[in-house]
């Protein structure tokens, strides 16, 4: 339990300081990954909200009921240039037939598969899933998740591989340069987070500060699965 701890203090502290130093930005040639980025949307007054790049991991954003989490497949050197679930952010669509229970929230929960040019050779996206979590208020996005799109697949540092299988192997792998960002990939969502700092070319073998950032922050995720996953078998 104290080994999960310390990587998700480590993962959360990546998170903050890719945020911090806004090094979200990188040339057009950089390489681009496939990973699972994460994205929140706050409760609306009415209806529909809009994605913003989660600044903080599914483990420790803690959505409000009537809030929304999304999860996108994506090609990107960098979350200012990662696609956003295409799915709109709309609470009343995935969560308006479930009932409120004391003690609970619900929060509509989005899993954007990506494209075909996405996926990795040979394998096929599913479906974009949409579904409404009733889970404690004090549950996390990533516990939101778990309630209903496993299984999920982690890799031996805790950084969240596959949401229900997909993909069927490989985490957050570099594209090798055949990658090529969805045609949504700019949409104003997608830049949410980038807060305009200078670029900055992280040379070869690696991904940006920004996008190590960005998956860190879902790295967070199979931290606190873990955890919880001791505590209860504790």
């Amino acid at each position: 339990m104290r080994h999960a701890a310390r990587i998700a203090r480590g993962a959360g502290a990546l998170v903050l300081a890719g945020t911090a130093t806004g090094l979200a930005a990188v040339p057009a040639h950089a390489d681009e990954y496939r990973y699972w980025s994460f994205w929140t949307a706050d409760a609306p007054a009415h209806g529909k909200s809009a994605w913003s790049y989660a600044t903080e991991g599914p483990s420790t954003a803690r959505p409000e009921d009537g809030g929304a989490v999304g999860f996108r497949f994506t090609v990107s050197a960098d979350s200012a240039r990662a696609a956003t679930p295409r799915a709109t952010a709309d609470f009343d669509a995935v969560c308006g037939g479930t009932k409120t229970a004391d003690g609970r929230k619900r929060v509509a929960v989005v899993v954007d598969f990506g494209t075909a040019a996405d996926a990795p050779k040979g394998e096929t996206p599913p479906a974009a899933r949409e579904k409404c979590a009733r889970v404690p208020e004090d549950a996390s996005a990533g516990e939101a998740l778990a309630a209903v799109a496993a299984p999920l697949r982690y890799d031996s540092s805790a950084l969240l591989c596959a949401i229900s299988g997909f993909p069927a192997k490989g985490c957050a792998e570099q594209a090798g340069g055949t990658g090529k960002e969805s045609s949504d990939a700019s949409s104003p969502g997608a830049g949410a987070t980038d807060d305009g700092a200078s670029d900055g070319d992280t040379g070869a073998g690696g991904p940006s500060a920004g996008l190590i950032g960005g998956i860190a922050a879902v790295a967070v995720l199979g931290a606190a699965a873990v955890w919880q996953a001791r505590r209860r078998r504790g």
